[in-house]
């Protein structure tokens, strides 16, 4: 009997040590991250190639539709005091955007950096060379105005021109243009080094364009939701169809050289010296400068990458720092 019992036993490891070698390895999922928000995908794999799409923020065009949801927003002069948005879509493109606006060569080639589809309703005449010399894949309402962008009856022209998802994607298609891509991944912080980053506190600043308040971009920092706020004309920027506010990670403000290049009032704006800059993110302020990488503009310090915080980002370009910044308390 003692002799079945320990052979008992040993048939009993062996057949414990036999199911562990049957179990599978335990494999580790990787987290996937939106690759110009840094913030987690639900996707496994992502592949939607950018969407830049040019929006007017004339007061008659507040408030806009799709803002809210881009992942990165370049807000530049055009002509006189009047900025216009390259929102650039790529976690999420909204079914309505707009009022979608004409084409300047400087937005054109800041939606290279992205390898982006580009969207806009019309062009300068430098404009519609660079458009049709096909240094872009582009989708203009200038060729579809009334088929793939339509004209909203609450608003006048030249404000009231939209596009959607669907009908971007058409005419990608139509045109035969690639809708998806690898893109090329910010440099985002992770938690921990979010934690260590040290600062000027500062919660409220205005970026100037002009001394009416109707050509000034505030941004209030909420310490709850970590986000920063943006208002036009002391009114919260927000989506028309939804009144989602916009809710930015970090707001960066980029001095460039600004050039007029003729009587209409177009400008020419360096895209690729670098120079000053101020980046704002978790409630601080840090001097930085900006470099032009591959078309994208970057903060740098000491020739070294400024990472972002995860979550979307708004880059302000403006002639001159010293006049265009201002704190507010």
């Amino acid at each position: 009997m003692s002799a079945c019992s320990k052979e008992e036993d040993i048939a009993s490891v062996n057949e414990d040590q036999l199911i562990q070698q049957e179990q599978p390895a335990a494999v580790e999922v990787e987290t996937i991250h939106h690759p110009l928000t840094g913030l987690v995908a639900e996707q496994e794999e992502i592949t939607q190639r950018p969407v830049a799409v040019m929006i007017n923020n004339h007061p008659a065009a507040r408030p806009q539709s799709g803002l809210h949801k881009a992942d990165l927003v370049y807000e530049v002069l055009a002509e006189g005091n009047i900025t216009r948005f390259l929102a650039v879509f790529q976690s999420e493109i909204p079914d309505i955007i707009g009022p979608v606006r004409s084409a300047r060569p400087y937005y054109i080639d800041l939606s290279k950096g992205f390898q982006s589809l580009y969207i806009a309703h019309g062009y300068s005449p430098i404009a519609k060379e660079k458009l049709d010399n096909g240094e872009v894949n582009s989708i203009n309402g200038m060729e579809y105005d009334g088929s793939l962008f339509w004209r909203a009856d609450h608003r006048v022209a030249p404000h009231n021109s939209y596009i959607s998802k669907e009908n971007i994607l058409k005419g990608a298609e139509n045109e035969g243009f690639e809708t998806t891509t690898d893109v090329e991944p910010l440099d985002f912080l992770k938690e921990e080094e979010t934690s260590e980053l040290i600062g000027e506190p500062l919660n409220k600043f205005v970026i100037k364009y002009d001394n009416s308040l109707t050509w000034q971009a505030t941004y209030e920092y909420n310490q709850a939701d970590k986000r920063y706020s943006r208002y036009s004309n002391n009114e919260q920027t927000v989506d028309l169809e939804s009144g989602e506010a916009i809710s930015l990670a970090n707001v960066f403000v980029v001095e460039m050289d600004h050039q007029i290049k003729d009587d209409y009032g177009r400008r020419d704006i360096n895209l690729t010296s670098g120079g000053k800059a101020l980046l704002f993110q978790n409630g601080r302020q840090y001097e930085v400068e900006w470099e032009n990488k591959d078309g994208r503009i970057l903060p740098v310090s000491g020739g070294e990458a400024v990472k972002l915080a995860p979550g979307r980002t708004w880059i302000n370009i403006v002639p001159d720092l010293s006049t265009s910044f201002l704190v507010q308390s």
